[in-house]
């Protein structure tokens, strides 16, 4: 049993033991934030289409299901043969739709006079020599294609068009921030941030109003241009 004279000593001894087990509050001094400059640049080429994919489509109509599909499939069979005319090799010909289906004819009472049975076949071409595009269409609508839809432009490798456009908008990106802070008396440090997007359309030619019934004519096809264009956002850090 402890006497009394010694109690203020182990309450003093026990009270230095926890201030020592207690953590330590450690201050961190708040790191000042980097300076920056943000700049976006842009790169454009200017490309010539050298594809043109066209959707060709023969429609028959009859009261009589398999004198649809018998007129179908001869009209179609012309217009394989006018492509295989054109050296339009068979691996760009693609068939996406065969479907047929009845229609009901109804006179302007709103009563039923008939029901017909359409018969649509649809092929995707894909046109590598631009300057038959014109011919090719007169042809392949005399010989039965009713149904064109519009013709859509692009180059089939793209690849070197957009490298240069990177470039190109890297370039363009740097040149302004080195101006940039020439003017405001600053000294451009590493690189922070890099993001680009490239943009990269396809143009049409609005033929046969999106696949609508067209007639034989001669038909000029011009592909005209297209541009890939790359847009870069740099951070650079400021000395």
């Amino acid at each position: 049993m402890f006497k009394r004279s010694h109690i203020p000593v182990l309450l003093l001894a026990l009270a230095v033991l926890a201030s020592a087990c207690s953590p330590t509050a450690l201050t961190v001094e708040p790191q000042p934030q980097p300076r920056t400059m943000t700049v976006t640049g842009s790169g454009m080429v200017e490309l010539i289409p050298d594809v043109a994919y066209i959707y060709i489509g023969v429609q028959t109509k009859n009261a009589s299901a398999a004198e649809a599909v018998a007129e179908n499939n001869s009209l179609a069979g012309r217009v394989a043969a006018t492509l295989a005319g054109f050296d339009i090799a068979s691996e760009d010909i693609q068939t996406t739709n065969f479907s047929i289906w009845p229609s009901d004819q109804y006179d302007e009472n709103g009563n039923k006079t008939a029901t017909l049975y359409v018969v649509d076949n649809t092929v995707y071409v894909a046109v590598r020599d631009m300057e038959i595009i014109g011919d090719l269409l007169d042809a392949i609508i005399r010989a039965g294609a009713n149904s064109i839809n519009g013709i859509q432009f692009d180059v089939e490798d793209k690849g070197p068009a957009i490298s240069q456009a990177r470039l190109a908008a890297v370039a363009d990106a740097i040149q302004q921030a080195e101006q940039l802070a020439e003017a405001a008396g600053v000294t451009l440090g590493e690189v922070q941030i890099i993001s680009y997007y490239d943009s990269i359309p396809v143009s049409y030619a609005d033929y046969g109003k999106g696949g609508g019934y067209v007639g034989a004519m001669s038909v000029p096809v011009s592909a005209g241009q297209t541009q890939v264009t790359t847009t870069v956002t740099i951070v650079f850090e400021l000395k």
